[in-house]
């Protein structure tokens, strides 16, 4: 062994899968062909708090968590009653709607199920525009309630096509389609969605299909305005840009939806009593998610604080450090963001191509030699040549510096071929991002102080 404090991993690629074998400390390098040799401290750095760095759940400030520890409140009159009606106002606001919003127990997938089953009945056609897993999966689950499915899949690198929807819906003369579903983010693939040209799209054409938006992703992340830009029924989830721990999920709806009511709908999904309860219990249908409550009302009255505009800048501004390091990193080796055009990137989570198995190998380290967590390749094939960062919710720049950092030791650690500069490129970034002041502070003196 050599008297360095390091030992050698072999990062071995079997049968088209990347491992990181096992270390043999009689020796100094395992041999499997074909191989890499990769040099890892003996010491982990991992212990401190960990960063979930991933496109949710999301991290949740301590003002959340500290709302939700607390005994079961009493569920029949008082507090948590106000506490819940104050809720219905703010969750319009952050979808910058005045509609009506219903909140259900159950992560995004149910408010899926809960606005497909309002509006659709068994026989229905659907329109999916699918620009990643979560499309495709929202379509799949309309099938699995009898409705007849139909989609333009966009792939994994594109945002949904104008065009070719409004030619898909001025060859239905008949109106079989019934809703059109999209998603304004796609968690898997990072790619964000021109939902208002959709509207638009849609209303050129005069058909007359509900527009179905998943914002899931992007809710208090990346701007969406439900009524500005015309969108019928809006779908989302408490555990990413609402910064509560996942486990509980709202629909959005307007009159037209509501009037379109079909024959899917069950008594638990049932939006109608939950928008407009003789009883308490009626916004569940049965107990109310009671600390989750708590902690949603933290998360809201923390939006409300610091401006909704501020959120929007602030995602925006920290996503595009995020960038300005990958197009150094870039530059040479295999690394490249998964949507080429920013103007199509999300604010709230960004995919990235590097080769397999390189995104495994890459989360693996950050994971446990650091302590951060990246995503997954979701959906991806393969998946090991993906990760993707989830900057999301309660995030700031020191934090967005620290998984920066911790990429760029882990792509050195791993002899991983990249580009330089990127840590130089991200702190410019956050400087040019920040207001500065109009004239540079005059220098205190101790006088001044102290008196």
């Amino acid at each position: 062994m050599p008297s360095s404090k390091w030992v050698v991993f072999v990062y071995a690629q079997m049968g088209g899968q990347g491992k990181l074998c096992k270390l043999d400390l009689a020796g100094w390098r395992i041999t499997v062909a074909p191989n890499r040799h990769l040099k890892v401290p003996l010491m982990s750095l991992s212990q401190g708090r960990a960063y979930l760095a991933i496109p949710g759940p999301s991290v949740m400030p301590d003002a959340v968590l500290q709302a939700m520890h607390r005994a079961s409140p009493n569920i029949y009159e008082g507090e948590l009653h106000d506490l819940t009606h104050s809720l219905i106002p703010d969750l319009k606001a952050v979808a910058m709607t005045d509609q009506n919003v219903a909140i259900y127990i159950g992560n995004g997938h149910a408010a899926w199920e809960a606005a497909l089953s309002n509006v659709l009945s068994r026989g229905d056609t659907v329109l999916v525009l699918a620009t990643g897993r979560f499309g495709i999966g929202w379509g799949e689950m309309a099938a699995g309630m009898g409705v007849q499915l139909e989609t333009i899949d966009h792939g994994s690198q594109s945002p949904i096509d104008l065009d070719r929807v409004a030619d898909y819906l001025a060859a239905d003369t008949a109106g079989r389609i019934k809703a059109v579903l999209a998603v304004h983010v796609d968690t898997s693939t990072s790619v964000k969605s021109d939902i208002a040209g959709l509207r638009a799209v849609m209303d050129e054409v005069g058909h007359p299909a509900l527009l179905m938006a998943d914002c899931i992703a992007s809710l208090g992340c990346d701007r969406f305005e439900m009524d500005a830009w015309g969108v019928d029924v809006m779908v989302s989830a408490c555990q990413k840009g609402l910064m509560t721990p996942a486990g509980i999920s709202f629909v959005w709806f307007n009159e037209n939806a509501d009037a379109a009511r079909g024959d899917c709908v069950t008594s638990y999904w049932d939006w109608r009593p939950r928008t407009n309860p003789d009883g308490y219990y009626q916004f569940f249908a049965g107990t109310a998610p009671t600390h989750h409550l708590y902690g949603l009302r933290t998360a809201l009255d923390l939006i409300k604080a610091e401006g909704l505009e501020a959120v929007f800048a602030r995602h925006e501004t920290l996503a595009r450090t995020i960038w300005a390091a990958f197009d150094r990193w870039s530059a040479d080796g295999p690394m490249q963001l998964n949507i080429a055009d920013p103007a199509q990137r999300s604010h709230a989570v960004t995919s990235v191509e590097i080769g397999s198995p390189h995104g495994d190998a890459l989360r693996h380290w950050c994971e446990h030699q650091c302590g951060l967590t990246l995503g997954i390749g979701l959906g991806r094939d393969p998946a090991d040549a993906y990760f993707r960062i989830g900057h999301m919710g309660h995030v700031n720049a020191h934090m967005i510096m620290g998984v920066l950092g911790t990429i760029d030791a882990g792509l050195k650690a791993l002899d991983i071929p990249h580009g330089t500069g990127a840590l130089e490129a991200a702190a410019l970034s956050i400087a040019n991002g920040g207001t500065m002041p109009a004239q540079p502070p005059k220098a205190v003196t101790a006088a001044a102080c102290c008196g």
